[in-house]
């Protein structure tokens, strides 16, 4: 497929993805922090999660500045790509619309902080998390670099394992043994029935 309808794709995945977001993230504003666990740790995994999933694949699509690095695709990987596309959007924004005003981008607990377990979240703890690494796969789909299409792979995947231990933690020790019940119940990226260790 042409490499420039793959970067138009993928801008309008990109775009669509901020408008998911936005309106979530001035709502949130309103529900004050009670709890911040943003260390020096969180903030540079931020950092480089923004690097990832912004900077890089943005460089790639408006600059040559990566063309050393592109290679080609078959078509039937970019057909993947978007055909993830639908199923990405639709879980990054029910995720958001379940969380309601629960929803912060970082490690904190806001105040009146609910523990969502309708909607998606009654299958999976993390479903936000599954629908960033579809996002990465579509990336890696449409970008033919190795640079721009493994980005968000990489450095969310970064954030991800470093992280996800410690939200889980800081949950435990806000809601207690009603988590660790839902911890049992839920998958934390997929669901129970589509593997058989309820951690992973």
């Amino acid at each position: 497929m042409n490499v420039i309808v793959l970067k138009i794709c993928f801008m309008v995945f990109w775009v669509a993805t901020g408008i998911i977001r936005y309106p979530h993230g001035q709502r949130q504003k309103k529900n004050q922090i009670r709890t911040d666990n943003k260390d020096a740790l969180e903030k540079t995994l931020l950092a480089g999660a923004t690097i990832g999933i912004a900077i890089l694949p943005l460089l790639y699509v408006f600059t040559p500045i990566f063309s050393f690095a592109d290679y080609q695709l078959p078509l039937w990987i970019n057909v993947l790509g978007l055909a993830l596309a639908p199923l990405t959007l639709w879980l990054f924004w029910r995720s958001h619309k379940d969380l309601g005003l629960n929803w912060s981008a970082s490690l904190e607990v806001r105040e009146e902080h609910s523990l969502v377990t309708n909607g998606v979240y009654k299958s999976i703890r993390h479903p936000m998390y599954t629908a960033i690494w579809l996002w990465g796969l579509l990336q890696a789909c449409l970008l033919p670099n190795y640079i721009g299409g493994f980005s968000t792979l990489i450095f969310f995947g970064i954030l991800y394992f470093l992280r996800v231990g410690k939200e889980e933690k800081m949950m435990q020790q806000t809601f207690g043994e009603e988590y660790r019940q839902y911890m049992k119940q839920t998958g934390r990226i997929f669901p129970h029935f589509w593997l058989k260790q309820q951690n992973v």
